[in-house]
């Protein structure tokens, strides 16, 4: 394989006095990793090690809070001199490793909860965050002064701790950015009004920063561009601001858009075009001398390469890029593109467990988070491993138990593999769902896992296979609940709608609300069919993550796919379904009625063979779930035999 050493992405540049190896950055991404008290924890250091060992050039952390009270999350703290200990054994093993690492600080603000931080929360002005709904306290003149100075002194303990520059967070709607913008700011002292008083708290910060930390310290500034919410602050006005940032010696400047009322801008998922913001950084580009720093589902490094190479951006920020793949600037350097795991914009492990205060994961990379853990090792004596399914569950099995050194045979009912997950990606604005079946679909065809495919595993195979271990990722099937006419013909399943297998007449009708049905349902909308999404609850997809279910609820509404829900199916007929609303029933005509009424395990190959190998279910199997659980568990089940 040709290195891709002459890549542009593999420029060295500088960024103040740091002098970075290549264009790879490591954006910030809150974990909750480190403790209660903010100190960095084995596992918070092991997973920015390994994303260094990946050959990122530069790491920015996570938020480090300058105050307890300013979180809005378990993050790490450099708000006492206590914690400086922990941090530096993060900043010597990520030099050793060879990357740079600056510390994101920050104070949240209205951002977070009376209950994380025990006090009101507080603000620019005593306006709620529409998304956490709590009124703040309007700080005092005074206090805004004991925060400037708590910035510089949380940027000195952070020079202290080994770190190469920081990063002040000036954007997401946190407190910097309550000052900084009217849609948080309606204070009438100098700190409110025009945008040269709304910039004075960012300013009195960078101020202290650069008198405390000196004038060889790196400071970079983290800011939105547009803030995407009504009256928020828009490219005009940051085209001034960076001009003021700039002048008051700001180093790097990071690009990003949103604020919590806008979280899909902060964090997009798949919905969102790849690299949608990076003409916000060309035109701050055009007016500043610092580098900058683009942003925004960028999860291939050819497209931070033909960034670079347009001049839109100096330095290219893979946050989730880099939980996917902590590889991926070593493989793009060795030229293993193929190997790249790329990030599908999922938000299952990254955002949905997030705000919930929990330890973030990914789906496709079951291992992040758990790095400090090493639970893939070479084993002993190998084994003869069967894996009966090949979804992403029996895949990331097959994949782990080969890498540990296991003879692996793979059994798929099926003609291919990806289960009902690779299915999912054919709905709209879903494609980037078969970036991982694809992938890992190579990798265990190049580790040579044994693949059969239409090939049915049954308990009668066991004699002649003589397997040590099968592990049961069969997946599940669609219930077929007791309702009159449920076995008319013109009754289809989504997975054979989406496969195309089946025809659809013209007027149809999804049963089921869920995930599943209504993005059955946009895939039929899209291809000009009448749809109706009938649901007994209030809602529809509400199991969904909420930035990818704004994108989904504004698709029905364009593709004018009608919803009937609290309504209650009573009976099939040929031309029709009976339903029941509000105690009033109807019939509904149907020329199609697709079927996604939630599934249900495969359990009958397990009670079949399970006194006679050891066997270990994973995935759908068990339980119908999501697939961040399934790939975990397959993973665990294959580096485990």
């Amino acid at each position: 394989m040709e290195k891709n050493n002459r890549s542009s992405m593999f420029t060295t540049i500088s960024a103040g006095s740091t002098k970075l190896k290549n264009r790879f950055v490591v954006s910030p991404m809150v974990t909750v990793y480190c403790d209660e008290d903010g100190m960095a924890t084995d596992q918070y250091i092991s997973y920015y090690e390994a994303r260094a060992k990946g050959g990122w050039g530069l790491i920015i952390t996570e938020d480090y809070a300058v105050d307890p009270a300013g979180r809005g999350f378990f993050t790490p703290g450099l708000w006492k001199d206590e914690q400086i200990e922990s941090h530096t054994k993060l900043t010597d093993r990520i030099h050793r490793a060879g990357a740079k690492v600056f510390a994101q600080i920050y104070h949240a603000g209205r951002q977070t909860t009376s209950g994380l931080i025990g006090q009101q929360t507080i603000s620019a002005s005593p306006i709620p965050c529409p998304v956490l709904g709590e009124t703040p306290r309007q700080l005092a003149r005074e206090e805004i002064k004991k925060i400037v100075s708590q910035f510089g002194d949380t940027a000195l303990r952070a020079k202290k701790a080994g770190f190469d520059g920081i990063e002040v967070h000036g954007g997401h709607g946190y407190l910097i950015a309550q000052f900084m913008s009217g849609y948080s700011n309606k204070r009438w002292d100098e700190y409110g009004g025009n945008i040269k008083n709304r910039m004075r708290f960012p300013l009195e910060i960078i101020a202290d920063i650069r008198e405390k930390c000196g004038p060889d310290f790196t400071i970079g500034f983290r800011l939105s561009a547009d803030e995407y919410v009504p009256r928020g602050r828009t490219i005009e006005e940051t085209r001034i601001i960076v001009k003021m940032l700039e002048e008051a010696g700001v180093d790097l400047l990071n690009i990003s858009a949103g604020v919590y009322g806008s979280t899909w801008a902060v964090i997009p998922p798949l919905n969102v075009r790849n690299g949608w913001i990076v003409h916000f950084a060309e035109d701050i580009k055009k007016i500043v001398d610092i580098p900058v720093i683009t942003v925004g589902r960028i999860n291939d490094p050819l497209m931070g390469e033909s960034i670079i190479d347009s001049g839109k951006a100096d330095l290219i920020a893979m946050g989730r890029g880099s939980l996917a793949d902590p590889d991926l600037p070593n493989k793009f350097l060795e030229g293993r593109y193929e190997d790249i795991r790329h990030c599908i914009g999922c938000q299952q492990g990254c955002v949905s467990i997030l705000f919930l205060n929990k330890p973030i994961r990914c789906l496709v990379n079951p291992t992040c988070g758990f790095e400090y853990l090493d639970e893939l090792k070479k084993a002993d004596k190998p084994k003869k491993v069967i894996v009966v399914g090949g979804g992403p569950g029996g895949m990331e099995a097959a994949r782990a138990a080969a890498l540990s050194g296991h003879e692996v045979s793979l059994y798929e009912q099926t003609g291919r593999l990806g289960g009902e997950f690779a299915v999912g990606a054919i709905p709209p604005e879903k494609g980037d769902l078969i970036l991982y079946s694809s992938w890992v679909a190579r990798q265990i065809k190049k580790l040579g896992v044994d693949i059969n495919l239409q090939t049915e595993f049954t308990a009668k195979m066991l004699d002649e296979k003589k397997p040590d271990k099968v592990i049961i990722a069969t997946g599940s099937h669609y219930k077929k609940p007791n309702i009159p006419g449920i076995d008319k013909k013109h009754i289809v399943n989504a997975t054979d709608v989406l496969l195309g297998n089946v025809e659809v007449g013209q007027k149809v009708v999804v049963l089921g609300g869920g995930l599943i049905g209504s993005e059955t349902a946009t895939y039929l909308g899209e291809n000009g069919k009448d749809v109706t999404i009938v649901e007994q609850k209030e809602s529809i997809a509400i199991e969904e993550e909420g930035t990818r279910r704004k994108f989904l609820m504004e698709l029905v509404e364009d593709l004018d796919i009608k919803l009937m829900t609290n309504t209650k199916l009573l009976e099939i007929n040929n031309e029709s379904v009976h339903l029941e609303r509000s105690g009033v029933e109807t019939d509904l005509k149907a020329d199609t009625v697709v079927l996604a009424l939630g599934l249900e395990p495969n359990a009958n190959l397990e009670e079949e063979i399970k006194d006679r190998v050891d066997i270990t279910i994973v995935g759908d199997a068990i339980k119908p779930r999501d697939a961040l659980e399934a790939i975990r568990e397959g993973f665990l089940a294959g580096a485990g035999c």
